[in-house]
């Protein structure tokens, strides 16, 4: 009884040690030994695991920063210029300062510019709502007003305003990571330079039916009447798919769409106000 009892013991123990032995081998075999730049680099980011920069969290960017060498096309949107210059400090290379960007929301259809036609009663999800209905207003490229950017926003950088049901954008807090971009089910949300002073000029509109009844849902609609197309001075705008554009890399800021627009489509952010005719006379 003993002596059985001493053999199932040596040879669970000669088991033990020559699986332990393979599992070693195998291990030394396939392991990987990881560039400890990697925790250099990642301990620079600011782990904000936003994906803004393309990869799946901060260590996926050390990763790939890594493996070039360099930050060539490689970005961290919530670290900014500062991080850059950190990281290419590190690697001994140059850094190259880019545009400042933010996220701009392009639509206008509040309640007082696009009338509550249906209530919409269901679950709080914009991308749920989308493929519901086309929309309290009735525009089916409108803005929902669920907040589901909100709550992707890991800097606080975006809200949903009361009175208009539509989300206003932080420009102070915006890190233009692009996570509000890829959640909201209408595009209507788009990263763009910040402009010289935060100054932008842009189609708050994303609505591509005809004017007529893109206008019969929303009073500030694009009816891509060409109007801003044939004014504008630097060919920044194009027309395409009933809806206007404006390319902020052409734009000039010169603002003559502006008030050339008769739905008033076209919004100017961060400009001094205009002075009055009767302010003016007052001064002189």
């Amino acid at each position: 009884m003993f002596t059985s009892i001493l053999y199932a013991v040596i040879v669970l123990c000669v088991i033990g040690i020559l699986a332990a032995s393979i599992l070693y081998f195998v291990a030394q075999k396939f392991k990987v030994i990881e560039d400890p730049l990697i925790d250099e680099i990642a301990e620079l980011l600011p782990g904000a695991n936003c994906g803004g920069c393309g990869y799946a969290g901060c260590r996926g960017l050390a990763e790939a920063i890594t493996k070039a060498g360099n930050m060539d096309g490689l970005r961290c949107p919530a670290g900014g210029d500062s991080t850059t210059s950190k990281i290419a400090a590190l690697l001994g290379v140059d850094s190259v300062a880019s545009a400042k960007q933010i996220a701009i929301v392009r639509c206008a259809g509040s309640p007082n510019n696009s009338s509550t036609k249906v209530r919409y009663e269901g679950y709080a999800d914009c991308r749920l709502a989308h493929d519901s209905f086309a929309g309290e207003g009735g525009c089916p490229f409108g803005c929902l007003g669920l907040g589901n950017c909100v709550k992707v926003c890991s800097f606080d950088a975006i809200q949903i305003n009361p009175e208009t049901n539509l989300p206003v954008v932080n420009e102070g807090k915006c890190t233009s990571c692009g996570a509000c971009v890829k959640t909201c089910p209408r595009n209507i949300i788009e990263i763009r330079d910040a402009g010289v002073k935060n100054r932008k000029v842009f189609v708050s509109c994303v609505n591509k039916e005809k004017g007529a009844e893109a206008k019969k849902n929303c009073n500030v609609a694009c009816i891509a009447c060409l109007k801003c197309q044939k004014i504008c001075p630097f060919e920044a705008i194009t027309i395409e798919n009933n809806l206007a554009y404006i390319d902020f890399k052409k734009c000039k800021l010169c603002r003559k769409c502006v008030t050339e627009c008769p739905t008033h489509a076209i919004i100017e952010t961060n400009f001094p106000l205009k002075k009055s005719v009767e302010s003016l006379s007052e001064e002189s």
